[in-house]
């Protein structure tokens, strides 16, 4: 007996094991996101696209939250549910905790649960670690808070409706700044690094009921990010890794499915990267 599932890109994919035998069919195993409702933070840029898509190939109702880019998530959102999936954009400020709240109620109204949060939105700024004084308060601030205390809200917000199901997934993403120091700025490293160790600390406090796990992606090049780097440092990271590439958006995104179908692993954090031996911790 074979099941068989449309993917994102239309095509179908076949199970070639019996479910009536197979252990990992019986309990759900690669069809365990079918049906789920995932929210992805940032979800209409190059990461968060491929993660929204990855997601969505696997079976999940997909919402997609923004900040001002209404036209390439509405976009994003319309070639879901032509794919067959349930599909929404939802504007959010995550620095905004009435932003976030209203974030939660429009999600789980329009879906009537929530299954997996990924936490993919963030916000930089290039400044160099040596010039400290051009890291002013202000700029500290709308990092953190945008990449640490945004994530824990949203954590915190759909916390309850996580855990209903007994089967909650959290995914961060996080940065190879936040292991290596490094990165765009201090403040982004910092933010990163608190970002990995709560994913630990969640992990402990939402257990059993929900894994919290996390990516730490280094350069993804073809990302509107990694295009803002000059080419001699995408080049340093290229030689740096021992694969002699960067990071793969499809890898990440792959890992992030792969976190959400496994039930036993939780509180852990895989660096995307190519290999580079300063993040091999």
């Amino acid at each position: 007996m074979m099941t068989f599932r449309r993917n994102f890109a239309g095509s179908v994919e076949t199970c070639i094991f019996d479910p009536e035998r197979c252990r990992s069919c019986e309990r759900g195993g690669a069809m365990d996101i079918n049906g789920k409702v995932a929210l992805v933070t940032g979800g209409s840029g190059g990461i968060g696209e491929a993660i929204t898509k990855a997601l969505a190939t696997a079976g999940a109702d997909v919402a997609v939250s923004y900040v001002a880019e209404a036209t390439r998530a509405g976009e994003l959102v319309e070639a879901l549910r032509m794919a067959g999936r349930r599909s929404q954009a939802v504007q959010l400020d995550q620095r905004d905790p009435q932003s976030i709240d209203a974030c939660v109620k429009a999600v789980a109204g329009h879906f009537g649960r929530i299954d997996i949060l990924i936490n993919n939105a963030a916000w930089n700024v290039g400044i160099p670690f040596k010039e400290l004084d051009a890291l002013t308060p202000e700029i500290w601030d709308r990092i953190l808070e945008t990449n640490l205390r945004g994530p824990f809200l949203l954590a915190r917000g759909f916390a309850s409706e996580l855990r209903r199901h007994k089967a909650g997934r959290i995914v961060n993403i996080a940065s190879i700044a936040g292991v290596a120091p490094g990165g765009s700025s201090i403040a982004y490293a910092v933010s990163k690094a608190a970002l990995i160790h709560l994913t630990h600390c969640l992990a402990v406090t939402l257990s059993p009921e929900v894994t919290v796990n996390c990516v730490a992606p280094g350069l993804v090049e073809g990302t509107r990010m990694a295009e803002r780097v000059p080419e001699a440092m995408r080049q340093m990271a290229r030689a740096q890794s021992v694969l002699g590439q960067t990071g793969s958006v499809d890898d990440i995104a792959q890992l992030v499915v792969a976190y959400c179908r496994m039930d036993s692993v939780t509180g852990q954090t895989i660096v995307v990267d190519g290999g580079n031996p300063m993040a091999m911790h």
